[in-house]
């Protein structure tokens, strides 16, 4: 065979037009444009959800380092406190828990209402306060009228 014989010509020819339209079926389908967009539209959000895990991770140990520092504090407080107490001598309870019933104290039942609420005796938030005596003096001054039958 030759090298420029015909066959040659046909066999080149054929892979040329097989890559060349191969490269327009790439660049100018729909499906593949809309296939490749997809594709760097996932890659894109892969990488946001990404950068926000990372982001929550230390927004996380942020908080929960806050949160150590606040109960350290919380200690120093406790302990301070009661060292004060113990240098004045005085009493020192325990903040009650859930678990602990909370002390009653005796005459809680006992305390009556102050006289200055309403408690329909003439306390002074009453909704009569005040008149009982206004319309004494009134009817001093006005003589009664005789019943109507």
């Amino acid at each position: 065979m030759e090298a420029s014989s015909p066959f040659t010509f046909a066999i080149i020819g054929l892979v040329i037009g097989f890559a060349i339209g191969l490269a327009c079926y790439r660049l100018f389908s729909k499906g593949q444009r809309d296939h490749a967009t997809l594709k760097q539209a996932l890659l894109e959000r892969e990488h946001q959800i990404a950068e926000l895990k990372k982001g929550m991770g230390s927004h996380l140990s942020g908080i929960q380092q806050h949160l150590i520092n606040i109960r350290h504090e919380a200690d120093q407080l406790e302990q301070q406190i009661e060292r004060e107490a113990a240098e004045w001598k005085l009493e020192t309870t325990k903040p009650s828990t859930a678990n602990e019933p909370a002390p009653s104290t005796e005459g809680e039942s006992d305390v009556n209402t102050p006289r200055d609420y309403a408690d329909g005796k003439s306390g002074t938030l009453s909704e009569d306060f005040g008149l009982k005596d206004s319309l004494k003096e009134h009817d001093v001054a006005r003589p009664q009228q005789p019943p109507r039958y």
